[in-house]
């Protein structure tokens, strides 16, 4: 039997920044390396992110190469690690990489992963009047600049027909939103899972939308192109990527065993993880990056642009490399869940 998550547990600020998220953060390297051979691999990555999972599937074993393992806190200091060469590949939600386009950073998309958006939601506390997004108006909302739910918000609003100029927008870090959404200091909050999670178990909140059927869902592995050019190094690119895309798909079979896992690497409660699971983690597939991708992360670097976070027209299509989608699924096939 499972401990009871006291409330006040669910609230501590989470020190993690998971694949959806951005805006400005901290880098830490870690140390840890696995597999054997001369040809090391610098893979980037946030806590309980791929590390975690291909350890958890067992899709460590049996590398003829060395994976170097250096965890980030959030998307965009590690596509600057990419960029600089510091790290080969990484993982990254659907937003980061636009925003890193459009500062002209060496990136390329080289995998997929299409997901529900069920866990990226507005949320407004439990005693709010707010019933519909279009009550926004006027109103006070906290979300990360430069993130995914940063766009959630914007395309939210606009199907309500309201713009970011109608609300009272507070660009805030996840641990700072949260903050500021459980005193009252914002009237709504804009955010990703596992923070959706947080505030719907510690009962703290209510979802006023999700990102559910306005955003693609979509979560990219990012390679520096430098590491592409290399025959060696892109080998093992191709490798990793084809166990990252097996212990994807280990997940949806073995939730309660991964939330398990996640809990224990990120601090999160266990009650938290299973949920943030079962709600976005467990409906994720391995996607093609082809034309449809491309057109919709387009439209994300156009809506910024247009809103002038980002300074001129982005080409995503020249970000992207498929060499390595193989036979794999178009990006627009349902995720599981989904349908």
């Amino acid at each position: 039997m499972r401990r009871r998550l006291a409330p006040a547990a669910l609230l501590l600020p989470l020190a993690l920044l998971l694949t959806a998220c951005g805006g400005s953060a901290t880098a830490g390297t870690g140390s840890d390396t696995d597999g054997q051979g001369s040809l090391t691999l610098n893979v980037g990555d946030q806590k309980g992110g791929s590390e975690a999972i291909l350890r958890a599937a067992g899709e460590l074993k049996g590398l003829d190469y060395k994976i170097k393992w250096s965890t980030f806190t959030s998307g965009p200091p590690l596509l600057e690690a990419v960029n600089a060469k510091a790290v080969d590949i990484g993982g990254v939600g659907n937003t980061p990489p636009v925003f890193a386009a459009g500062a002209g950073s060496k990136i390329t998309v080289v995998s997929a992963f299409h997901g529900t958006s069920k866990g990226d939601a507005i949320l407004v506390p439990n005693g709010s009047k707010l019933t519909k997004p279009a009550q926004l108006k006027g109103r006070s909302i906290a979300v990360a600049q430069g993130s995914s739910a940063n766009y959630q918000l914007v395309a939210s609003l606009r199907k309500a027909g309201l713009s970011l100029g109608d609300v009272r927008v507070k660009y805030l870090q996840p641990a700072d939103a949260l903050a500021a959404f459980t005193s009252g200091k914002v009237d709504a909050w804009a955010v990703w899972d596992p923070y959706t999670s947080q505030v719907l178990q510690s009962k703290q909140g209510r979802i006023l939308t999700t990102g559910d059927g306005i955003t693609n869902g979509l979560t990219f592995q990012v390679a520096a192109p430098s590491a592409l050019q290399d025959k060696e190094k892109a080998a093992a690119v191709k490798d990793y990527l084809e166990r990252l895309r097996r212990a994807t798909a280990w997940v949806y079979d073995h939730q309660e065993e991964w939330a398990e896992v996640w809990a224990k690497d990120t601090g999160l409660p266990y009650e938290v993880a299973l949920a943030s699971v079962r709600r976005t983690n467990a409906t994720r597939i391995s996607v093609a990056v082809d034309k449809p991708l491309v057109a919709s992360e387009q439209e994300i670097a156009d809506t910024f642009t247009e809103l002038k976070l980002i300074p001129h027209k982005v080409d995503f299509g020249a970000f992207v490399d498929t060499r390595f989608n193989g036979d794999l699924p178009p990006s627009t096939t349902a995720a599981r869940g989904e349908g």
